[in-house]
């Protein structure tokens, strides 16, 4: 319960976030929230605007120290992106019993365009037969902004909850080629709904620079002992 006014504060103290289609996410039963990946506030930028706790899948690398006793303490699951599938298992006992399950799937930072994502999204929503609701996140970073850039407090940032989809196996399909059908019907939503965002709030995504290639900000603000990814 002490992680929700948490999420609340760093949305609307730190940062000031604006929330929109908090309607789109049924008030009971299972739910899966697949979010777009630009920054490492994603995850808890949206576990902020969400109108319901939710479990988020989070790289094992993080659980370390302070910062892994809060995850720890705030119900977040660890993942080995090595491709143990122990943490889908977690998310779907979770789902199993109506609660909310968050994940980025997108697996690491990039331009949050959804051009491709992982096929855990897919397993978890087969599996549970939880409602998906896609998630769009802009302005955590912004133009040539590093990958690893922190924003300054009080900045705009705006998370959108898109309209619910299902995925289902169809009778008599095998089981990778229903994995991949629903990957990819959910890749397309999550892809729509962040286009639609971006147009309804006017943030675009940010610039993705060659590997390697410094940025301005990267040139100018030096970001140390950065937390990594989420999954």
């Amino acid at each position: 319960m002490w992680s929700r006014p948490v999420g609340w504060f760093l949305d609307h103290v730190i940062y000031r976030t604006i929330v929109a289609g908090k309607s789109n996410v049924p008030a009971a039963g299972p739910v899966i929230f697949a979010a777009n990946h630009i920054s490492f506030l994603d995850g808890p930028v949206m576990y902020g605007a969400s109108p319901r706790p939710m479990h988020i899948l989070v790289k094992k690398e993080m659980f370390k120290g302070f910062l892994g006793s809060v995850l720890r303490g705030s119900g977040q699951i660890p993942v080995d992106r090595a491709g143990d599938r122990t943490a889908l298992h977690v998310g779907r006992k979770l789902l199993d019993v109506g609660r909310c399950v968050g994940i980025l799937p997108e697996g690491t930072r990039g331009s949050g365009s959804a051009e491709s994502i992982s096929s855990g999204v897919a397993w978890l929503a087969l599996n549970s037969g939880a409602t998906v609701i896609p998630v769009a996140i802009l302005g955590t970073r912004q133009g040539d902004e590093h990958r690893d850039h922190i924003p300054k407090p009080r900045r705009k940032l705006h998370v959108s909850f898109g309209e619910p989809i299902t995925v289902k196996r169809r009778k008599g399909e095998p089981g990778r080629v229903s994995m991949d059908r629903a990957a990819a019907e959910i890749r397309e939503a999550l892809a729509e709904h962040v286009q639609d965002a971006i147009r309804a709030t006017g943030q675009g995504l940010p610039l993705e620079p060659a590997p390697g290639e410094p940025t301005s900000q990267h040139r100018h603000t030096a970001v140390a002992g950065t937390p990594a990814d989420h999954h």
